[in-house]
């Protein structure tokens, strides 16, 4: 096969964001110190970078392990955990070591304000995903979870309510749902509290995304980040690639001369990104 001669340049704002970069010092840290941690969850949406980690001695825990656990460390990743596991964790003698994310833990922190005051709450966020259980946590399992606009038709909603968003959401998408429940008669009292290292992304990858012939966005399958932003890339450039792993990579994606951008979610590794270049560049 012909050399392709590829021009690859990584996006340099893609990457980590600070929380997921927090979470994993903390982890590595740890693990050198003490060759094993336990970890509530995958630390991050990103496989490639989980296996990274497990191989220092990253143990993966769920809410089942940790009640049957005692006298350990468990770290906390960035999305946060619900009051529950707190209440657990100082029942069996479980040290904490907490990384959420600063920016979740004050969206928690507003959420259960709210709740104590007996305001009705929304959250526009994903069903089941580890940051809107520990939303949802602060009220008791009281609030009301939507991932689409569509599951509040025939849904009895009060008068007024007050409405939150997961932090990784599109800005774009939240006030669309805001104006679309202004418009239905509600009374909204609306919170943003989308991560600005998220939304800015929204605002920089286009310009990014339309320089290039093609573009490979590096993602994990269960990041929500990673699908709103290659969405966003896509959108921008219609000859983007969805790749979680080096082996989705094919030389017959591209063609010759091709300039490729390499873009990615906040749970994206840049070594991981890194990789991705040189496999295009020795196509």
């Amino acid at each position: 096969m012909s050399e392709l001669n590829l021009q690859v340049t990584i996006d340099q704002d893609s990457g980590f964001c600070f929380g997921v970069v927090y979470a994993i010092d903390m982890a590595e840290e740890i693990l050198a110190e003490d060759g094993y941690l336990y970890c509530l969850g995958d630390i991050v949406h990103n496989d490639e970078e989980v296996s990274r980690l497990k191989a220092l001695g990253l143990r993966i825990i769920d809410h089942t392990d940790l009640a049957n656990l005692y006298n350990e460390k468990v770290l906390i990743r960035a999305h946060g955990e619900a009051p529950e596991t707190y209440r657990l964790a100082l029942e069996h003698n479980i040290t904490l070591i907490d990384a959420s994310c600063p920016v979740v833990l004050k969206l928690q922190n507003r959420i259960k304000t709210s709740y104590d005051n007996k305001e009705q709450i929304l959250i526009f966020g994903k069903h089941g995903h580890a940051e809107v259980v520990g939303l949802q946590g602060q009220t008791n399992g009281e609030a009301v979870v939507f991932q689409d606009i569509a599951e509040l038709d025939n849904a009895d909603l009060p008068a007024s309510f007050t409405l939150y968003s997961q932090t990784t959401k599109s800005m774009e998408k939240f006030y669309s749902v805001k104006d679309e429940l202004l418009a239905r008669g509600y009374e909204v009292k609306a919170n943003d509290t989308i991560c600005r290292q998220v939304s800015n992304r929204d605002k920089d990858l286009p310009a990014f995304a339309a320089k290039f012939n093609k573009v490979v966005f590096v993602s994990g399958k269960k990041s929500s980040n990673g699908k709103v932003l290659f969405e966003v890339c896509r959108k921008h450039n219609p000859d983007t690639y969805f790749v979680s792993s080096l082996d989705e990579l094919d030389p017959g994606m591209f063609s010759e001369n091709d300039k490729v951008g390499i873009a990615g979610a906040t749970s994206t590794p840049m070594w991981l990104m890194q990789q991705v270049k040189a496999k295009l560049e020795s196509f």
